[in-house]
């Protein structure tokens, strides 16, 4: 039992997650004091507001209020955090796991590529032990 919890606590998921939701906490900390510091402001001084949240607001006939300004806010706040997180965290990693053209890796052939090898392998072998002459390519013997 404590082989199996062993097995399952050193998967590299779970230390992935575990990183993941630590950073992301950490990282709204700095996402709210973004926005509260410097998107708020801004935004208090055209819509004479403190925040989006009291910016924007329609009263409705029934004693309630349509915040548009909140929704404003949240999608705001979205586009930051999606634009730092693709920024700081996406681009950088897909950028080191993509092979430069000065890498030492080898070109990988595709499968279209190895079939057709394949197939030409296999052609000139049947050829050889036969001594018929290999048909060209594209040219493929019909049976009737």
């Amino acid at each position: 039992m404590l082989k199996g919890f062993k097995e399952f606590i050193l998967r590299g998921n779970v230390i992935d997650l575990a990183v993941a939701v630590v950073i992301g906490a950490a990282f709204n900390t700095v996402v709210d004091r973004v926005v509260e510091s410097l998107i708020n402001p801004v935004i208090g001084m055209f819509f004479s507001a403190d925040s989006l949240d009291g910016a924007l607001q329609v009263a409705l006939p029934g004693g309630g209020t349509l915040s548009f300004g909140a929704l404003l806010g949240a999608l705001i706040n979205f586009l930051i955090i999606a634009a730092v997180v693709y920024f700081v965290f996406v681009l950088p990693m897909n950028k080191l796991r993509r092979p430069g053209p000065d890498s030492d890796e080898p070109e990988v052939p595709t499968e279209q590529e190895l079939l057709t090898e394949i197939r030409d392998l296999l052609r000139s072998q049947a050829g050889d032990a036969t001594g018929a002459p290999n048909a060209p390519e594209g040219d493929t013997p019909k049976h009737g």
